[in-house]
């Protein structure tokens, strides 16, 4: 039984803005069981991307530009993607993690929609805002359809010689498995950031722990941190920074509803609460509140869908303490933060539920982008972020 939940605001919607066939849309099928282990080919591959990123360039007719910010470990093109010419800067990232390829599939409908609109809605958006998206920042990982990049600890200490002599990063993967790690071993990008932008690698902070800062040894990290400082340096900050991932199948708190995606917009200790005191140096920028409310409106822009499985929205785990997340070093940079955890590996679902995945996330960015770009976010009351239900593991569970 569906418990209701209100809509905690109003969020205005540019519907139009999402009218354009959706790139790899599918009808949603059966449900998929945890474990199930489906086709992938109907997602966006690397070569693909490179593709479908210049035919959106060109129809875009100088609204949407692509650049390349850097590399892979392993030679491949790290996309940056920017439309917009205002003042605030909204970046996203998607494919941090290889087997989360949803959240690429929206970026392309999104800039794809935003870059070809002639309506007085997308004007008003290009005008305000400045959008950045990285739309597959792990292409290695992604070409293996797994969760780390392609790359051995002795390229890390080919490259930092100072490492030479310490135990690997403990988020190195290279044990054998359905991955193949023990052949081509790698590392989770998302525990490779750190919040001063700066840092160089010290011999001293390895092998680190899950709830301790990231290093940039992975080219991988080192790209979206410096896509991240030059545009604090142009802009003076990146107002919002959102991150596209996949999990595992929970539920909404108090239903039998599986849930379609979660959100989240704490990643850290605040810096201004107890216990966030090793955070003390972050604490004038760090502004929890302000994501809260941009995850208020994802979830308000969501729940606007009516009574579907798009309302099935929850919030994710609200204890940890992740520093050394993407997130997590930028959410202490001062930025806006929010998480999208869709329900599922992609192997999970392969083509079925795609559509309606792709169109959960596409619905959440535009909540995001509209609030920030009429200024409305800021009306919203971040305690409403607490109204939000909690994802739960099993049905009915509170």
């Amino acid at each position: 039984m569906k418990k209701a939940w209100k809509v905690l605001g109003s969020t205005a919607l540019a519907a139009s803005l999402l009218a354009v066939p959706a790139v790899g849309w599918a009808e949603p099928g059966p449900s998929p069981q945890q474990g199930d282990n489906l086709s992938i080919d109907g997602f966006i591959n690397y070569e693909e991307l490179g593709q479908k990123l210049q035919q959106i360039q060109k129809s875009s007719q100088g609204n949407v530009k692509v650049e390349t910010a850097g590399y892979t470990n392993q030679g491949r093109e790290i996309y940056k993607v920017s439309t917009g010419h205002g003042k605030k800067v909204v970046l996203i990232q998607s494919e941090i993690h290889g087997n989360e390829k949803t959240g690429t599939v929206a970026l392309l409908n999104m800039l794809q929609s935003l870059g070809s609109s002639q309506s007085k809605e997308a004007k008003k958006i290009l005008d305000e805002l400045t959008i950045v998206a990285i739309p597959m920042m792990n292409a290695d990982g992604s070409e293996l359809n797994r969760r780390a990049n392609d790359m051995d600890w002795a390229e890390v200490t080919a490259k930092f010689p100072q490492l030479a002599h310490v135990k690997p990063a403990w988020n190195y993967y290279s044990s054998p498995g359905s991955w193949n790690y023990d052949k081509n071993p790698g590392f989770d990008v998302n525990r490779d950031f750190h919040p001063d932008l700066n840092y160089v690698p010290k011999a001293e902070d390895f092998p680190g722990t899950s709830n301790a800062y990231g290093w940039y040894i992975t080219p991988e990290a080192q790209t979206v941190r410096d896509v991240y400082k030059d545009l604090k340096a142009q802009f003076g900050k990146v107002d919002v920074f959102v991150d596209l991932h996949h999990q595992g199948f929970p539920y909404v708190e108090g239903t039998d509803d599986r849930v379609t995606m979660s959100i989240s917009g704490k990643f850290v200790t605040n810096p201004n609460s107890p216990g966030g005191e090793k955070y003390a140096a972050y604490a004038d920028q760090y502004n929890y509140d302000f994501s809260r409310q941009l995850n208020v409106a994802v979830y308000n822009a969501l729940q606007a869908k009516g009574n579907s499985v798009f309302t099935n929205i929850s919030l994710y785990d609200q204890n940890i303490d992740l520093p050394g997340t993407a997130l997590g070093s930028f959410a202490l940079n001062g930025s806006g933060t929010v998480l999208f955890e869709v329900s599922g590996q992609t192997q999970n679902f392969g083509q079925k539920q795609r559509g309606q995945l792709v169109k959960t996330v596409e619905t959440g960015l535009m909540g995001i982008i509209n609030g920030v770009a009429d200024g409305s976010v800021h009306q919203l009351n971040p305690d409403d972020y607490q109204n939000i239900p909690l994802s739960v593991r099993t049905p009915g569970g509170l």
